[in-house]
């Protein structure tokens, strides 16, 4: 059977280690440190799910995940905002985006797991 492919994108280099860490056992693991990679990316792949992160330079989560909807092709991917962005305008700016989830940095490797696992199984 084949693993599913989570998509991390975070300019936090540290950050990508340690989620690549927690989700590298049950899932097969792409990271990117841009907005811009995220997209070179899946134009030539669509990953199963993908965890966003809010800041970063040039291309910022939310202007991504515009992206990423706009294209038919990865229109449909899950994704999870993974953030330490915790102003009530811009969570409320991203759940307009309709993400799949948004969840606080740091996060626990169980609470992270559990929610990849419920978007799994919707």
């Amino acid at each position: 059977m084949r693993r599913k492919n989570i998509l991390i994108v975070d300019d936090d280099k540290d950050m990508l280690k340690v989620l690549r860490m927690f989700l590298a056992d049950d899932y097969q693991v792409t990271i990117v440190d841009s907005g811009k990679l995220a997209l070179e990316y899946i134009v030539k792949h669509t990953p199963d799910l993908i965890l966003l992160d809010y800041m970063m330079p040039l291309f910022d989560g939310p202007h991504v995940l515009e992206i990423i909807r706009k294209r038919e092709e990865s229109k449909n991917v899950p994704v999870i905002f993974l953030t330490s962005v915790t102003d009530r305008d811009k969570i409320m700016h991203c759940l307009q985006l309709k993400p799949q989830g948004y969840l606080i940095k740091p996060t626990s490797r169980e609470d992270l797991l559990k929610r990849v696992r419920e978007v799994f199984e919707k």
